[in-house]
């Protein structure tokens, strides 16, 4: 309908929707003359970027199943990701070949800035015979994979009516369309990319794409937002929280900011959150929820008046083809108001975990109160129905968690912290000692005659798993408490004492004084030495971000995150200031515009 217009801007590329449809059908060409089809695998090795957009694109096109692989996961996981899902291609482009294991058959890895030029292949839209079989709606559009309980990642297989269904309903509940632009924001292994992806691309809005950087600098990413005119995010609750401090503080009304979806964790009503929204009634902030095994399942949108908000949003009723029951341990329905598991059944059940047919019918279970054949998957999760009709999230009933946005099992933790040769138990919890502030937490006993070293510890566990799986705190006990039928007693767990292994050495400059208030200030400690380091005191990437804008609020000096992960302490942050004595931007001001 609008070949002209912009579908993808990302850094200094933009493709037009025919530019993008040309390109991406002549890769879906040349990926079925390989052998991609219905039923198969592609992986896609690749950055955040325009040319990522296309080889989804081409994927789909051809019938098969794209695999996202993250260039910066431990070569471990990504060994065990190709080796598991074995993918019919592996994409990728020459900078990331390095990523690739020793495992990977040439034949099967394409480079694509190397591939010769697809001119040859047609650039007109593909059908069934072109495809190496038809494609029907229950064939495979994604394969993601989740952490796994017993240290072993599971690939989520997840069929296009299931997509198709899900985009359907977003269009009849978010307006896109034309002059609309959606930023692609969250992580490529999160479900929720493929759903900003084809959600703008669907209805002719645009695509917008930050570099890495950008999105991993709090600020940077305000300014990004506010200068691409984004209308519609999707985000983590603590991303979401940083946003808006970050633009009150900047002075940057994100006017063009319409819609704003909170997924992957629990919503929390912020004061930030309520300030950014009461000037704005016409913004509205949406509520989805929903496990990788069945993508978002359940919506609710908060009212208009902030006045009106709930103190704890619900995450709402289901969406169009979707059904949900709330069960006891019998499988029986609990009244109102009563807490039971919930269960989804319809359109939006992925069809299971990739090669494993026992976890499968353990989570996809027969539906007593349906069609015979009809499955439905038990999420695990707390809720109850409201008297209104909406759905309040409540927790979890086994050991799995979400940190920023991210769902983690804890017994993978634990499976690789129980490898390390002076461990003899673990034990790994989420801790929220600050309300909304959400930690990893591992507990371990030393084998007789050993000493435990942290750095060690969380060097052992950063080999094997993502930054956002390594604990933040390491606590050493003699031994795990207990309950009196012989169980983990967590409640028994102490919490850890970030200040335990802080330094003697004392702020001396009035700078280094400012500085260690401004760490103690975001780390929410009482004190700190000049030579302890940010993240092994708690701090995490989102932290970071929160900890340089203070920086630039307080001393008026720019910090990258870059210099904060290379000298994450109070010491080394005030070298660096004084080394590169960066003043920061000025702060927008209104200005006369000449025609230009």
């Amino acid at each position: 309908a609008t070949p002209d217009a912009v579908a993808v801007t990302a850094g200094e590329t933009e493709l037009t929707y025919r530019q993008l449809n040309e390109q991406a059908n002549r890769l879906a060409r040349y990926l079925a003359g390989q052998g991609v089809g219905p039923e198969s695998a592609v992986a896609l090795l690749m950055e955040r970027s325009a040319d990522f957009v296309i080889a989804i694109l081409a994927v789909f096109k051809a019938g098969g199943a794209y695999l996202p692989v993250e260039p910066d996961y431990p070569a471990d996981r990504i060994t065990h990701m190709l080796t598991d899902a074995r993918p019919t291609l592996i994409l990728t482009t020459t900078t990331l070949t390095q990523h690739l294991p020793q495992t990977a058959h040439p034949g099967h890895v394409v480079v694509l800035d190397q591939l010769p030029g697809l001119d040859g292949y047609s650039d007109e839209n593909l059908n069934d015979t072109d495809r190496t079989t038809p494609l029907l709606p229950d064939h495979p559009a994604y394969i993601l994979y989740t952490s796994g309980s017993t240290g072993r990642p599971k690939g989520v297989t997840m069929p296009a009516a299931a997509l198709t269904n899900l985009l359907a309903w977003h269009d009849q509940t978010i307006p896109g369309g034309p002059g609309r632009t959606m930023v692609q924001f969250t992580a490529t292994s999160f479900d929720i990319s493929i759903h900003e992806t084809l959600s703008a691309l669907l209805t002719g809005a645009t695509l917008a794409i930050s570099r890495e950087g950008i999105r991993h600098d709090i600020t940077a990413f305000t300014h990004w937002l506010h200068h691409h005119h984004v209308n519609e995010i999707n985000a983590p609750n603590l991303v979401l929280d940083a946003l808006y401090k970050e633009a009150a503080e900047q002075h940057l009304p994100l006017s063009h900011l319409t819609d704003i979806t909170q997924t992957g964790e629990a919503l929390t009503i912020t004061p930030a959150l309520r300030n950014l929204y009461a000037h704005h009634p016409d913004r509205r902030l949406h509520n989805h929820y929903g496990p990788t095994e069945t993508h978002v399942i359940t919506a609710y949108t908060l009212p208009e008046h902030t006045t009106d908000w709930p103190t704890t949003p619900p995450i709402g009723q289901p969406i169009a083809n979707t059904g949900i029951y709330v069960l006891d341990t019998r499988l029986n329905p609990v009244p109102t108001g009563v807490a039971g598991e919930l269960y989804a059944t319809g359109a939006q059940l992925a069809r299971g975990y990739l090669g494993r047919p026992g976890l499968t019918a353990e989570r996809f279970v027969a539906c007593p109160f349906g069609t015979p054949g009809e499955r439905m998957y038990r999420t695990g999760d707390l809720v109850r129905w409201n008297r209104d009709g909406q759905l309040e999230y409540l927790g979890r009933t086994d050991h799995q968690v979400k940190i920023r946005g991210f769902r983690i099992e804890l017994g993978e933790i634990e499976t690789v912290l129980s490898t390390h040769p002076t461990i003899t138990q673990t034990a790994v919890i989420a801790r929220e000692d600050r309300p909304g502030d959400k930690r990893l937490a591992a507990y371990v006993v030393a084998a007789d005659g050993t000493t435990l070293d942290e750095d060690a510890l969380r060097a052992h566990v950063r080999e094997a798993l993502p930054d956002y799986m390594v604990p933040s705190a390491f606590v050493v006990l003699d031994e795990l408490p207990l309950t009196t039928n012989g169980k983990l007693d967590r409640r028994a767990l102490p919490a850890p004492d970030y200040l335990s292994a802080t330094t003697s050495r004392e702020p001396v400059t009035d700078q280094e004084k400012i500085l260690a208030a401004l760490f103690t200030e975001v780390l929410g400690l009482e004190h700190i030495g000049i030579d302890d380091n940010f993240f092994e005191l708690g701090g995490h990437s989102l932290l970071a971000t929160r900890l340089v804008s203070r920086i630039r609020s307080e001393l008026g000096v720019e910090l990258s995150i870059r210099a904060l992960f290379e000298n994450p302490t109070v010491a080394g942050v005030a070298q660096q200031l004084e080394s590169t004595k960066k003043t920061s931007r000025p702060r927008l001001r209104p200005r006369p515009r000449d025609d230009e």
